[in-house]
Formats: structure tokens, sequence, C-alpha cells
């Protein structure tokens, strides 16, 4: 049906001629079909008009229809780029033997021409093949490649190890426990771990911080008898923790003496339970963080070399391709690169210790390089949980949709890698998402530079409105968009954001 569709659609005109279909996305909670279609010549309404009628033959009454058409028109680097990648997926053998000079890529009328310098005992017989499927599935055009022998000799090059499969694991940061005095355990404890570090299971894990809050609570025990019990939120500064004590009779009078604001220090058990970390103290005694504490920077995992399970897709928006052209762009747009992001979760619950921390299902992001949006990141995520039926009816996700999606540690270092070197911008970006992003980075290794702007404060900043909510900030500069989906929601927020800059033509200090 797919190729029925694409060949009616360029049979609307000269200006869709090329057009691929991108894909076609099916969202039951809203009886949508949306059609995404990528054409290399600009188009008109008329062009959008006659691809929509066309979709809309083919899709049942009791649904809506949508055409969304983008103008990519990649030049023979983004080209050369893509070629890397796909013989990357075809042949890791091939691809290590690479350098930049053994691809060539040449524009043509119609399309592209490439060739390949590769090693004949090691070059697939069907590799062109590949790429060209590869190819014509993300860019219009034809493409023509062919393999030509490399003048490399084999026994000469050093294949280099796969980055994102090297060993690595996390240090655990510690800091010196300063005025310790024991309040009712019975040993002098020295060192505390980094509450942001806290992901290690261990049955003598000590944190040292701030009392935020307390709480008494009761519990009913196996013999029918009334317990008191607390919880602790606790900051170091580097993170809160959420610690549950179970105190002993002969000093759960002095426990209750806690109060907001004391500093102490917890003794006690980090455990997995149902794919979440619970901390039980065990002992509690006084002591502090270091006067004039400074955390140190956490070590990282290198940057892998190569996308290895999602691969960031070229993006043109035809409404935006002259938006930057004049000079009125601030110069910190085209100075920087930013990563503007969104997520859609299994909750609300963005702390990894407070025992049931939610996971990511969607990741949405664009990069904006010199002033215009110019890749998009997209993948579905397996929380390997059941979705609630809250989150599928406000996100229009089902279990359908993430069950055959890779899990998180798949995407991690894909979207790592996507973020490097770029500033992340989002909207609650600091509350919320970077929470989740820092820490599921972190598990694998990667650790984020925290150069953030969150979007509210800035509109906030900027703007007179009754709220701030994303819709209501997007309604302002007349963005329409699919609200609670990832990649729309940050397509969404990366359109607000260079607008925004370009009312204070400046950047906002980081969050």
């Amino acid at each position: 049906m797919t190729a029925e569709i694409i060949e009616e659609i360029r049979s609307v005109g000269k200006n869709l001629s090329r057009a691929i279909l991108r894909g076609l996305t099916l969202d039951r909670a809203r009886r949508t079909v949306t059609a995404n279609i990528i054409t290399d010549e600009a188009f008109t309404p008329a062009d959008e008009r006659g691809a929509d009628a066309i979709i809309r033959k083919f899709v049942p009454d009791y649904f809506e229809s949508k055409v969304i058409i983008s103008k990519l028109a990649p030049d023979e680097e983004m080209v050369r780029r893509k070629i890397e990648e796909a013989v990357c997926a075809c042949s890791n053998v091939v691809y290590a033997t690479l350098g930049k000079d053994d691809i060539k890529v040449k524009k043509t009328e119609n399309g592209f021409e490439y060739r390949i310098a590769v090693a004949p005992s090691i070059a697939p017989a069907n590799l062109c093949e590949k790429v060209n499927e590869f190819l014509t599935s993300r860019f219009c055009g034809s493409f023509s490649g062919e393999c030509v022998v490399s003048d490399k000799n084999l026994e000469d090059l050093e294949v280099e190890e796969r980055q994102d499969e090297i060993e690595f694991e996390m240090p655990v940061r510690t800091f010196t426990i300063e005025d310790f005095e024991i309040l009712e355990g019975e040993k002098i404890r020295t060192t505390a771990v980094y509450m942001s570090d806290l992901n290690l299971v261990g049955d003598e894990v000590i944190i040292c911080g701030t009392i935020e809050d307390i709480r008494e609570r009761t519990y009913t025990n196996k013999k029918g008898v009334e317990k008191t019990y607390f919880n602790f939120v606790l900051s170091d500064t580097t993170s809160r923790a959420y610690a549950t004590y179970f105190p002993r009779l002969k000093t759960i009078e002095k426990i209750k003496q806690l109060k907001v604001g004391d500093s102490i220090v917890c003794t006690g058990l980090n455990e997995s339970f149902n794919g979440n970390l619970r901390y039980t103290a065990k002992t509690i005694d006084f002591g502090r963080t270091p006067k004039g504490f400074v955390p140190e920077k956490r070590a990282s995992k290198p940057v892998p070399k190569y996308y290895k399970t999602v691969h960031p897709e070229p993006y043109t928006d035809f409404e935006q391709t002259f938006l930057f052209k004049d000079r009125t762009t601030p110069a910190c747009l085209k100075n920087n690169t930013f990563v503007v992001f969104d997520l859609e979760t299994t909750g609300l619950n963005s702390s990894p210790v407070s025992g049931n921390m939610d996971k990511i299902i969607e990741i949405g992001a664009y990069k904006i390089t010199d002033g215009e949006i110019s890749e998009c990141f997209s993948t579905f995520i397996n929380p390997e949980r059941k979705l609630s039926e809250e989150i599928i009816n406000l996100t229009g996700i089902t279990e359908d949709m993430v069950a055959d999606a890779p899990k998180t540690e798949e995407v991690m270092p894909d979207f790592f890698k996507f973020c490097q070197g770029s500033i992340l911008v989002g909207h609650n970006i600091a509350g919320f998402d970077f929470k989740f992003i820092d820490h599921y980075c972190a598990n694998c290794g990667y650790i984020l530079e925290r150069k953030i702007i969150d979007t509210i404060p800035l509109s906030q900043e900027l703007l007179f409105l009754s709220n701030y909510k994303l819709n209501t900030v997007a309604d302002k500069f007349n963005i329409a968009f699919n609200h609670h989906r990832a990649t729309d929601d940050a397509l969404a927020t990366a359109k607000i954001f260079m607008e925004l800059i370009k009312m204070k033509k400046s950047l906002p200090k980081f969050q």
C-alpha cells in the first residue's frame, strides 16, 4: 500500500515528483493518521491539499488525516555522512578501514553519485545496494554508487576498538564527613557517598546531608501491633535522597527530636526493588558536609564513535527555511549548538532513590546548528513495565508502540553522542526532563555537562501570559503542534526557544 500511496502523491505535481513517504503514524487515542512526506522542491498549499486528498483516500472514515510536508535538499556532505552510517550498519570491518577521503560524493541533476574505496577482500557483494536502500529511505532523488579498490594495505591498518563497548565502571564519589557525633550508632563514620551517585546496591551505604523534610508515620506489623517509622528527605547539595527509618525503642525519642535543618549521617541498606533503588537507614548519627563543599566533577565514559541504535535524521522545516537568514539573528544562536528535547515517561517521579523512579518511554530532540533546526533524534523506549491508563490516555502511547522499542541502555549512548558539545534546552527541563536523562545516562557511564536553558523562566522573563504551559507559549507565537508527544513538543519548544532568543538577543544564564 505504501508504494501505491507515494506513486499517487508524486503525481500531484512537479514539486512532489521525487517525494518520499517518511512514515505513516497512527494515533489510535486521537483517531488520527499523520503522513510525513519529504520533497526536495519548494511546495505550495495546493501541493499540500493534493497530498492530503490522496492520504484521505486510504484512511478509514472514522480517522482524521493529516499531512506534514518538509523540504529537504541534502548537500554532498550530508549524503557522505549518511553513507558512512550505512556502511557502518552493513559492515563494521569495512567501516573501520574507511577514511574521510575514501567516500566521494557528487551531486547530479536527479540525485547523487558516490564512490567508496574499499579493499575487495572485505567488501560485501551487495554493499552499494544496501547503501542505496539506506539513502533512498532518507533523501529524495536517485542514488548510484560503486565500490573501487582501495590502495590501503590491510596489514598496516589498526582497527580501533568500538568505544561504546569499552568496559567502564562509574566511580562512586565520596566526601569527608565533618563534625561527626554518635547519636545511636556504634562506629565513627568518616566518608559518605554523593547522593547524586547513589545508584549502587549495598548493605552499609553511608549518606550525609541536611534534613529537608521529616515525617513520622505508623504501620501495623504481622502481629497486629502498631509501629512508628520515619521518612526523611536529605540533601548534600549534589542531589536529594529519600530514606525510610525504623527506629529502635531505646532511641525513638532521640529521633523524634530531629527537625528540618539538622545535618545527619545515615548508614543503611540500598537495595533494588521492582527495578528501582530503595534506601533504608539502619542507624542515624550527627554529621555534615564539609564547609564550602564543592562537588568534584564526575568522570564519564568516552563519547561513542558512532550511533548504534538510534540514528539522527537531517531535518529542514520549510516554514523556517529563511527565518534565520536575516541580519537580526543573534550571534549567540549562530555561534552555539543546541539540543532541544522533550520526554514522555511512565510517570512524574524523577528521583532515583525514592523507591519507584519512573522510566522514559519516548525521546524527541532537535539540534539547532547555525541558527537553524538541522537534525532530529526520535525514538520510543521500552520501559520494561506496564503503562498506566492515565499515561496512555495523556500521550496516546500504547503498550504495542513500545513493546519492540529499544531499551534505555541501548538508547542512552546514542542520545549522549547526539548531545555532545551542545547546550541542552527544554520546557521545564531543569525541574523534570534533565533529571531523567542525567540519571539514565549516568547509569550507562555517560555524564552530561549541566549546561541547560529552561524556556519556562525565559518565557516568564520576556512574555506576559496567563500561564506558561507549553501550549500557551506556543499559541503566543502561532506554533501549532500535537501536545504530549515528545517529538512534537520538542519541535515546538525549539521554535519557541529561537523566537525568545530573537527577543532577548542573548542567552540566559544556564540553570
